[in-house]
């Protein structure tokens, strides 16, 4: 094997364990954006480097996660990806269209948790990914975020979002 090829296939490997590596109470952040990502799975890390998953013995449900995002980040998207890697044609709009604003957007990869994914339905009622929640109020999806984005009410609703910095 060439030592281009070597080279570019750990690149590519150190890309593809990168978006699935943080821990789910970690928040990333990376030029204004933060994302939540759940705890890795890894068998080459010893246990003593793995990130803690402090949901496991503390009570606090996936439910309860969602709540807290939802309150607690201004603009959360909850996608196939993230908004670097968007793993679908709808999520990687909804980030585009949110880009637009220049305003922090957390997200969270519902690919990485079946339960989370569930959880999230459950909590907006609404069967598809990606869901868009502004200020803590579901908005939809990644058609009703460009719909909004066209008639000037995404303007509107982000207005008082402070830009990243």
């Amino acid at each position: 094997m060439s030592m281009a090829a070597s080279f570019s296939s750990i690149l590519l490997k150190g890309i593809a364990s990168r978006s699935r590596s943080p821990s789910l109470t970690t928040p990333l952040t990376n030029y204004g954006m933060r994302y939540l990502s759940t705890v890795s799975n890894d068998p080459d890390t010893h246990d003593d480097f793995k990130p803690a998953n402090k949901l496991e013995n503390s009570g606090i449900s996936l439910s309860d996660v969602v709540e807290q995002d939802v309150k607690q980040n201004p603009v959360m998207l909850y996608m196939k990806g993230v908004p670097d890697f968007p793993q679908c044609g709808f999520s990687s709009l909804a980030v585009r269209v949110l880009k637009h604003y220049d305003v922090p957007i957390s997200a969270r990869n519902i690919l990485e948790d079946p339960e989370l994914k569930s959880a999230v339905k459950a909590f907006s009622h609404w069967p598809t990914f990606p869901q868009i929640f502004i200020k803590g109020e579901f908005i939809g999806g990644s058609d009703i975020i460009l719909n909004m984005h066209q008639n000037g009410e995404l303007k509107e609703k982000l207005k008082d979002i402070t830009s990243k910095q």
